[in-house]
């Protein structure tokens, strides 16, 4: 099978780490997986040689300043490199396509040039995203329509005339599937209720079996106060501006640390010296999965920021199946994990995040509080693959797998 993907797989993201992991899945499982997307520009980036078969790099430009992204232009250059790379490869018989742009396009053209069925899970919200960085989101809806047109022509299959903005953008895409599918149930129930698809799956991203029992191994450090962590991507959605001024407000004793990074990764540094916190939050950087992972495994609770911008929301599942609560501000996400302990912020306000903040803090501080290993092993890959692979067995037409056999 062919995976078609927005952004390089070994790139920063919670969906590049989804594929990373739905690729070792169904190759344990004896699949032959290739995955296409824009060539890495990261500075020093050199593929590892156990991927260097499965991805094909396609001829791409950065978008980002630290080169970490990249844009593939859909269109016959495309094409035909895509078109070489298999050339040399097992025949493909189904398309996956997780991506929302670009990636969506060129998997579109590909499958209708293979004449093998379509898998799109739909990774972005483009409504809530667009609307948070720009105040012409309807320009943007309008331009993505446009350049869809370009790319794919008209639909090849119904669309709801009800969907209205990036919703109908999204409802072209999806028209040239044969299954759609989301990563949480909240997001499903978004592309339903507006006009994208009548049927979509809920597939969620797992972790990784492996990696997770090897972190669980690892004995907690010890500590005098309880510790916090933050996982993402430094961007305005993801509100970690507001968290910083939360810690301020909340005064809470506890230390936190902020992996990632970002365009608002200067102001962040600005706003924890403003406010004297550099004795108690700390920013990591980007780090290798494995040690996010170990991060969390040691924090005694994981803070989600962001507010209807995530499809799914990786880390709080991720912090679930190492048993680490977590801080939500997004109730949906929250109910998509549906695991306790859990705190809950009441609204988008600076003073409710810290409010929720002095008390996930207290109660940590008086016992010591973690997700049960029985409730978290619903989160592993190898969980959610089978939920995956019925997907594929129901675009080709075949029989659901017991688990055996699928794309």
């Amino acid at each position: 099978m062919l995976v078609v993907t927005d952004q390089h797989p070994d790139s920063l993201g919670g969906v590049q780490v989804a594929i990373r992991l739905q690729r070792e899945a169904l190759e344990r499982l004896g699949h032959r997986v290739s995955i296409a997307a824009p060539a890495l520009h990261r500075p020093g980036y050199a593929v590892a040689d156990a991927d260097r078969g499965a991805y094909i790099d396609l001829p791409s430009r950065p978008i980002t300043r630290d080169r970490e992204y990249g844009i593939t232009w859909p269109g016959a250059r495309t094409d035909r490199a895509l078109a070489r790379a298999l050339a040399e490869r097992p025949p493909v018989d189904l398309v996956h396509v997780q991506g929302d742009f670009w990636g969506a396009m060129i998997g579109i053209r590909a499958a209708r040039g293979l004449r093998v069925p379509i898998v799109h899970t739909m990774h972005n919200h483009v409504d809530a995203g667009t609307r948070a960085v720009t105040p012409f989101a309807p320009v943007a809806f309008a331009g993505l329509r446009i350049w869809r047109r370009l790319a794919l022509g008209r639909a090849r299959g119904p669309v709801d005339p009800a969907a209205r903005g990036a919703w109908r953008y999204l409802a072209e895409l999806a028209a040239d599937a044969d299954v759609v599918t989301a990563p949480s149930r909240h997001f499903a129930r978004e592309l339903r209720s507006h006009g994208v698809a009548a049927d979509v799956l809920v597939t969620p991203g797992g972790v990784a079996d492996a990696a997770i029992a090897s972190v669980r191994a690892v004995p907690r450090t010890a500590r005098s106060r309880p510790r916090l962590v933050w996982l993402g991507r430094m961007s305005q959605e993801k509100r970690v501006l507001e968290f910083v001024d939360a810690i301020a407000e909340s005064g809470i004793d506890a230390d936190v640390a902020l992996h990632g990074a970002g365009l608002l990764l200067p102001r962040v540094r600005e706003r924890i010296a403003e406010h004297g916190l550099g004795d108690r939050v700390t920013i990591p950087g980007p780090v290798p999965y494995a040690d996010a992972l170990a991060a969390m495994r040691d924090a005694d609770a994981l803070v989600q920021t962001s507010m209807g911008f995530e499809t799914q929301g990786l880390t709080p599942f991720e912090a679930a199946a190492l048993g680490t609560p977590t801080i939500y501000c997004d109730a949906e996400i929250a109910d998509d994990v549906g695991v306790q302990p859990e705190w809950r912020v009441a609204d988008r306000s600076v003073a409710a995040l810290a409010a929720t903040l002095r008390t996930a803090v207290a109660e940590l501080s008086a016992a010591e509080l973690r997700v049960p290993e029985r409730a978290a092993a619903g989160f592993l890959q190898s969980a959610q693959s089978r939920v995956m692979l019925a997907a594929y067995a129901r675009a080709l037409g075949a029989p659901v797998p017991g688990a055996e056999s699928a794309a």
